[in-house]
């Protein structure tokens, strides 16, 4: 009875170092450069939209993020710092594309979808 309870400890102590040495093995996920808070700036240069914005958007692992709940953010910043996103609020939505630069700025340009036609441009400056 005892030397089965010690083969079952040495199973499973031999088996949890098999799965550590495969985490061991397995790729790290790095953080996206562009990771971090970022202040967004949007500035309507022709249509009826509102003139000008700012907020206060996250980018984690690459994904964009609004936490305002005004409207909802579906983006991506690649590794080389391009950014396409559809900015959404209801039915109303916008395209936004655009590029970061490792310097802590960044800027694009905005088109509506559907209805109201308004069209722009942002410019984005990380924080902290």
């Amino acid at each position: 009875m005892r030397t089965a309870i010690i083969a079952a400890v040495a199973l499973t102590v031999a088996v949890a170092g098999i799965g550590s040495a495969e985490a061991a093995r397995k790729k790290v996920q790095v953080p996206n450069r562009y990771d971090g808070s970022w202040s967004i700036e949007v500035i309507t240069l022709d249509g009826p939209c509102d003139r000008a914005y700012r907020y206060g958007v996250q980018i984690e692992r690459g994904e964009a993020r609004y936490a305002g709940g005004d409207f909802q953010i579906s983006g991506r910043v690649a590794s080389n710092g391009a950014v396409r996103a559809i900015i959404s609020r209801g039915t109303d939505s916008a395209s936004v594309v655009g590029r970061l630069a490792r310097a802590g700025y960044g800027n694009g340009t905005w088109t509506t979808n559907g209805g109201i036609a308004c069209r722009g441009q942002w410019n984005a400056e990380r924080r902290g």
